[in-house]
């Protein structure tokens, strides 16, 4: 039995025996074993020297080493291993193209890793909104498809392609394609422009024009503006940033100006009291009064006008002071009883016959 086992790990096979065969694969394995275990005490004493630390350094290292570099550990000792084995010209040559490839793809998550985590980290620390943490993903992609470029152009070179000649083909074209791709390029730079001056963020209010609502998306071509009436708005970057915009993100106090009209046959000292009266309305609110005046003599009215500042941005805690302050007003001034003004129409009649005449019909707009 055991001759026969012998002739048969003794049998060639593309100019392997059996027994070669059979040692690479228990190679692999037994690699594999001590990969796991050396994978979990290298995990354990990262964790327990970073283990202090109060950032997510521990976080990124762990990562890197489970995704990207063991793995690829792994896989190059199972290519040295399979190498041990007598191969034909073409398989080599095949082993070595899939271990650049794999250098590359591994080389280029990695790398990628590294820059989104070192991204999030410093903007992490600088206290940004999560929101403009997620608004960071847009210049990454960018940075993600370079280096898979630059990744992809390293492995042709390693093939034995003339990545000089590609490059400057790239080149050549690259003019072409940012003659054709203007506007697409400029929504690409407005976006740049966005990220770093930011003008506004993903959750601000804002006025752009006469567009008006909340952002919710900032994409490298264009950005989504939720509109009052609800429906979603998608707008350019490169308009966007040639509109003035209004922010209302970092807006504390709300300055209220509103103007009431008096009628002219008020009595004049009652005239020298309303701003007084205004004052005293206005100052029960939790509100910073400004000031009351006269502010014109009209046609048909004097004109008070009253500024103060609600210490809120919230527009409803502002309509909700705006309207109690109406209200006094409308039942101080009855109390008092100043009149505002309104239209009236005065019909001319005929004294002989008591009837309108068309011809003799005046008509004037009076001061109540």
């Amino acid at each position: 039995m055991q001759l026969i086992m012998n002739e048969y790990l003794n049998e060639i096979y593309w100019n392997n025996t059996v027994r070669d065969y059979l040692y690479v694969i228990a190679a692999i394995i037994v690699t594999w074993i001590i990969l796991q275990a050396i994978k979990k005490w290298v995990i354990a004493t990262v964790r327990r020297f970073t283990g202090r630390s109060k950032t997510s350094v521990d976080d990124v290292l762990i990562t890197g080493l489970e995704k990207f570099i063991i793995p690829y550990i792994y896989l190059l000792i199972n290519f040295a291993i399979i190498n041990q084995l007598k191969l034909s010209a073409g398989i080599n040559k095949s082993i070595d193209v899939a271990i650049a490839v794999v250098t590359v793809y591994f080389g280029a998550r990695f790398i990628n890793h590294a820059i989104h985590t070192s991204m999030k980290f410093y903007l992490t620390r600088r206290g940004e909104a999560p929101s403009r943490i997620l608004q960071m993903n847009g210049i990454l992609n960018i940075f993600k498809v370079l280096v898979w470029g630059i990744g992809l152009l390293f492995l042709l070179d390693n093939l034995g392609y003339q990545v000089t000649t590609i490059i400057t083909g790239l080149g050549i074209g690259g003019i072409a394609i940012a003659l054709a791709a203007q506007n697409i390029l400029g929504d690409l730079f407005s976006y740049f422009v966005i990220f770093f001056d930011k003008p506004f963020e993903i959750g601000d209010f804002i006025v752009a024009g006469d567009k008006v609502g909340t952002v919710e998306q900032i994409g490298i071509k264009t950005s989504r503006i939720r509109t009052l009436s609800g429906e979603e708005l998608v707008m350019p970057n490169a308009e966007l940033v040639k509109t003035p915009i209004h922010n209302f993100k970092k807006m504390e106090t709300r300055r209220v100006v509103f103007s009431i009209q008096i009628a002219y046959k008020t009595p004049a000292e009652q005239l020298k009291e309303i701003p007084q009266i205004l004052k005293d309305i206005v100052s029960k609110e939790n509100v910073k009064f400004d000031r009351a005046h006269l502010q014109a003599l009209g046609d048909y009215s004097i004109t008070y006008e009253v500024v103060y500042i609600v210490l809120s941005a919230d527009y409803n805690v502002f309509m909700d002071i705006h309207q109690s302050i109406c209200f006094n007003i409308i039942d101080s001034f009855k109390t008092n009883g100043i009149e505002f003004t309104y239209p009236t129409q005065i019909v001319m009649l005929d004294k002989n016959n008591n009837e309108e005449k068309t011809d003799e019909l005046k008509t004037e707009i009076i001061a109540g």
